[in-house]
């Protein structure tokens, strides 16, 4: 079988770790055909659109898609929208997965292994916005039919996994309508989960919880910003940013990308960590159902970790050609 994988490489240091990974999945014979596409800040500088209509096409024709790093301006520009939250919508990727676990660096807190899944269309991010300037308002989508959607994607993502524990996070207390129906919702779903656990925690809660005893969370469920803030501080305890990937999963196609962003400070010199857009592209082999090849770029990935050599970010002086090198001569040999 053949797969066609859309590469998306956006802005910065994206054009740099996409082109990493791409050598690691090539390095694995991987059979696919690699299909590249724009979108992000520079698409919009040059074609006036963050999102061509050509880019769209090739992820929702492609089997899974790979996507590096967009940049956005700091201020409002007109006609600008984030290429990936239409992404998102335009593919109904409804659940963004973010695994979180202790990796073999010196020093890492053991025992954590927690997954945030979070719903991923609608929410604070629906983008229904205005502003008078004196005034601004953001409307918060929460329906039943979504929250049940991803409830019911945690419940077989738990069962798939062999996972113990789901807790539902929400802040429902006070946000007594869209919360509440999030929660709700939820727990109707999750009252068939037995013998899985199922919890709840208040987004504060939550997040005083990760920072205080990360190992007691196993699957965090919540809405699209809660999981956004969570996932990323999760991320510390696995490395960090630079290690750190996302899933972002619809009924046809999926988007995998690093969660770093483009970090223009660094773009072009050639010491981007490349880890998490290649861990990215073992998520998407997984959801191929390539799980071997996965488990094989996930082993040289961790015996990287163990035995360098690392990029900056990891205290390291190694380039991003040098680790990406590393991770092909891994995978090309019996791990």
């Amino acid at each position: 079988m053949s797969y066609t994988i859309c590469l998306i490489p956006g802005d910065g240091i994206g054009c740099e770790v996409i082109a990493a990974a791409r050598e690691v999945l090539e390095a694995i014979n991987l059979p696919a055909r690699f299909v590249e596409a724009e979108a992000g800040w520079s698409t919009f500088e040059r074609h006036g659109v963050a999102l061509p209509d050509e880019t769209l096409a090739a992820a929702q024709q492609a089997d899974a898609t790979l996507l590096g790093a967009v940049g956005s301006p700091s201020r409002r520009v007109t006609g600008y929208s984030s290429p990936v939250v239409a992404l998102r919508k335009a593919l109904d990727l409804y659940a963004c997965v973010r695994p979180v676990s202790t990796p073999p660096l010196p020093g890492a807190r053991q025992g954590i292994d927690l997954v945030v899944i979070r719903e991923n269309t609608e929410g604070f991010y629906s983008g229904c916005e205005a502003s008078d300037g004196v005034r601004a308002t953001a409307l918060r989508v929460v329906t039943r039919a979504a929250s049940e959607r991803i409830a019911r994607f945690a419940l077989s993502y738990a069962r798939r996994h062999n996972r113990r524990r789901i807790t539902i996070v929400h802040k429902a207390n006070i946000l007594r309508e869209s919360c509440g129906l999030f929660r709700s919702t939820a727990l109707e779903v999750l009252a068939e989960a037995a013998p899985i656990l199922v919890d709840e925690l208040l987004v504060d809660t939550a997040a005083y919880e990760l920072v205080r005893a990360p190992e007691r969370l196993d699957i965090v469920l919540t809405t699209n910003l809660f999981g956004d803030i969570l996932s990323d501080a999760a991320s510390a305890w696995g490395g960090g940013l630079g290690l750190a990937a996302s899933a972002n999963i619809g009924p046809a196609t999926a988007i995998f990308e690093p969660v770093h962003g483009s970090a223009p400070d660094i773009a072009g010199r050639g010491i981007a960590n490349p880890l998490a857009a290649i861990t990215a592209a073992a998520m998407l082999l997984d959801y191929l159902g390539e799980v071997e090849r996965g488990d094989r770029v996930r082993a040289a990935i961790a015996k990287l970790l163990r035995s360098g050599p690392h990029t900056p970010d990891l205290g390291g002086s190694a380039t991003t050609a040098e680790v990406t090198q590393a991770i092909v001569r891994y995978v090309s040999r019996d791990i």
